[in-house]
């Protein structure tokens, strides 16, 4: 991807909607109470220079909600100051520039258990409502201001979102994937058992806060009129040029070697990326 095409354009969004909504080449792992859990192994890494194959498997979590609209469990994603309220992993997030009106870049971090380090992400995410979807999509970038922290691991989403479907008035079908690498030392099996563990555990988490969301947003002091994500005169981050931003590969971040680490906590907790 070049720098002058980084922002997401419309073949970005038809091809992340058609992986959520394809079950071919796709494994499932899971099938329980309205969630279904896939995995998608991604193919032996070529010989092509700058084209290895990432290790990291790609998975995806498919909810069905009977008693939150689309709309709401698109504005618990977007809703920043909400996220506080319903993601006890995170540690900071905030966003950094706006790229266009339904683009922007940001940084999220989140705790890991003892002794594994703590993560980080900054990634440019874009989103769009179309023919009544709402999709939220991102990848990992490099910001000159936000370089990779000696606290903290660097972390590598290549490419994480949500997809919504209403289904009714107050129903909807909810599509988290997502293929990200934690990095450090940690084995890849660890990563990908991990992820599956995660994602209907994130589902969940995510489903309560769109229950509780609308009482909260009507709040005066939650400010029930700015949604910038879907009314962008409302937004007040500054602009950024996104050629200021190129893409964050994997393979050029250090590995911080964790693997005598890992233990029952890491296998659990470890590998969560979020859709900031």
């Amino acid at each position: 991807m070049s720098v002058s095409s980084i922002l997401p354009g419309k073949e970005v969004f038809d091809d992340f909607r058609d992986q959520c909504l394809s079950t071919q080449n796709w494994l499932k792992k899971y099938d329980e109470s309205g969630m279904q859990v896939w995995v998608k192994q991604s193919p032996p890494a070529n010989n092509v220079k700058g084209q290895n194959a990432s290790k990291v498997h790609k998975v995806k979590c498919k909810m069905t909600i009977t008693d939150v609209s689309a709309a709401t469990m698109y504005d618990v994603l977007h809703d920043g100051i909400y996220r506080k309220k319903w993601d006890p992993a995170m540690l900071e997030s905030f966003d950094i520039a706006r790229l266009s009106d339904n683009a922007d870049v940001g940084y999220y971090s989140w705790l890991c258990p003892m002794p594994i380090k703590n993560r980080d992400v900054v990634t440019l995410r874009s989103w769009q409502v179309k023919d009544d979807e709402y999709t939220i999509v991102n990848f990992s970038v490099k910001h000159p201001k936000y370089p990779p922290r000696s606290d903290r691991v660097r972390a590598i989403s290549i490419i994480t979102g949500y997809y919504i479907k209403p289904t009714g008035p107050n129903s909807c079908t909810f599509i988290y994937l997502s293929q990200a690498d934690p990095k450090g030392a940690l084995p890849k099996w660890v990563v990908n058992k991990s992820t599956q563990v995660l994602a209907p555990r994130v589902m969940r988490s995510v489903h309560k806060a769109g229950q509780d969301y609308p009482a909260w947003k009507q709040k005066a002091e939650n400010l029930p009129w700015k949604k910038p994500w879907l009314y962008p005169e409302q937004n007040s981050l500054s602009f950024m040029d996104p050629a200021e931003l190129s893409i964050q590969r994997a393979d050029s971040l250090e590995n911080v070697d964790e693997s005598s680490k890992v233990d029952a906590h890491a296998n659990e907790d470890s590998s969560y990326i979020a859709s900031h």
